[in-house]
């Protein structure tokens, strides 16, 4: 099967986590058969220095023409790099939305998992961390408060700012169906999360999700308010299978749920649009601090494309054996500097890359 993938580097750490992943997908490919077609573009900080914007036309253009899209990270030190002296639209997070919306990328996936090898990193009491917990966030990506309308006037010398959140019935259905598919290939739950005791928005999403839960029999359903949800996250997280929620919610909730895992340096994302396409990235940001220093971790990136594998191309076995490489690395005591402990092996960005070839090998 051949692959064409698009992969932006990005700033930051970003090129080397990427150069990682690249190296575990090679070895999936000799060992499976495969072939791998790689076309780099720019986006973020590094497009600016090139173009002058953060997302040119022809990137989004030859993204589009892919078959699925690698990211490693976007972006720089707010306080000192020059991009964010320019204005919103041209600072290098305007190319991440840029694209998502050029690409129709509307459902987010952010898998929150505790690998037992890490338990000890888990912020959480003892008792709850021991439990584990695998869950995924289904976020809806294109709508809500980020993409309404918005505007900042001044009345009788007074500043008012406003932000508008719409959504529609089929904004809501499409981002439910995914939310349901993936619970049926997993624990068979969604948890869907809203603000109906408060907002129109929230009591619209909740009549489309109990329509679409009549399709999907096998699946529980069940509601919870944001606001509940932010505690049983920390209270109880391995009740959670799917986590199904709109646009804010679900960017403040993923975070939350990436920092009770222990490290944020372990998280894959996925952002899908309605066919098998898929944008794919590391939770984590660019770390600008570390960049060039050999000491990033590939690990999330590594999985991000592990989701590529699955959900774009339906390799679920390739899929399986990096996430079972990851596993393995792990068990033999292998880390970068972010998720280290006593005892173990305190490894850079290119040997753990290397580790995880060769366990897949």
């Amino acid at each position: 099967m051949e692959l064409k993938i698009t992969c932006i580097p990005g700033d930051g750490i970003g090129p080397e986590i990427v150069a990682e992943a690249k190296k575990v997908l090679n070895v999936v490919a000799d060992k499976f058969g495969h072939t791998m077609r790689y076309t780099d573009i720019l986006m973020g900080g590094a497009s600016i220095d090139v173009h002058g914007v953060p997302l040119t036309d022809e990137a989004i253009e030859t993204a589009r023409s892919a078959d699925a899209v690698l990211m490693g990270s976007i972006g720089g030190d707010t306080t000192t790099s020059p991009w964010y002296k320019l204005p919103p639209n041209l600072r290098p997070e305007a190319g991440l939305l840029g694209i998502r919306k050029a690409l129709n990328l509307f459902a987010n996936l952010r898998p929150a998992v505790l690998y037992g090898e890490l338990r000890g990193a888990c912020p959480l009491k003892e008792e709850i961390s021991a439990a584990g917990f695998d869950m995924i966030i289904v976020r809806e990506l294109t709508g809500g408060l980020y993409f309404g309308d918005r505007k900042t006037t001044e009345e009788n010398g007074v500043r008012k700012a406003v932000d508008t959140l719409v959504y529609d019935e089929n904004e809501i259905r499409r981002i439910a169906v995914k939310g349901f598919e993936i619970a049926g290939k997993r624990w068979k739950k969604v948890t869907s999360v809203d603000k109906a005791n408060v907002l129109d928005s929230s009591r619209l999403w909740r009549s489309v999700v109990e329509e679409v839960a009549k399709d999907y029999p096998d699946v529980t359903l069940e509601h919870m308010l944001v606001d509940n949800c932010a505690m049983q996250l920390v209270k109880d997280p391995a009740q959670f299978d799917v986590i199904l929620t709109e646009n804010m919610f679900g960017d403040i909730l993923s975070d939350e749920a990436s920092m009770v895992t222990g490290s944020i340096g372990m998280l894959a994302s996925a952002s899908l649009n309605d066919t098998k396409f898929g944008l794919y990235e590391p939770s984590h940001g660019s770390a600008p601090d570390i960049a060039g220093k050999d000491v990033a971790n590939p690990i999330a990136t590594v999985l991000s494309a592990a989701m590529m594998l699955r959900y774009s191309f339906d390799l679920d076995r390739e899929a399986d054996a990096v996430e079972n490489a990851v596993k393995q690395v792990l068990q033999d005591g292998y880390r970068t500097v972010d998720i280290l402990s006593d005892g173990c092996k305190r490894v850079g960005c290119k040997q753990m890359g290397d580790l995880l070839a060769e366990r897949i090998r």
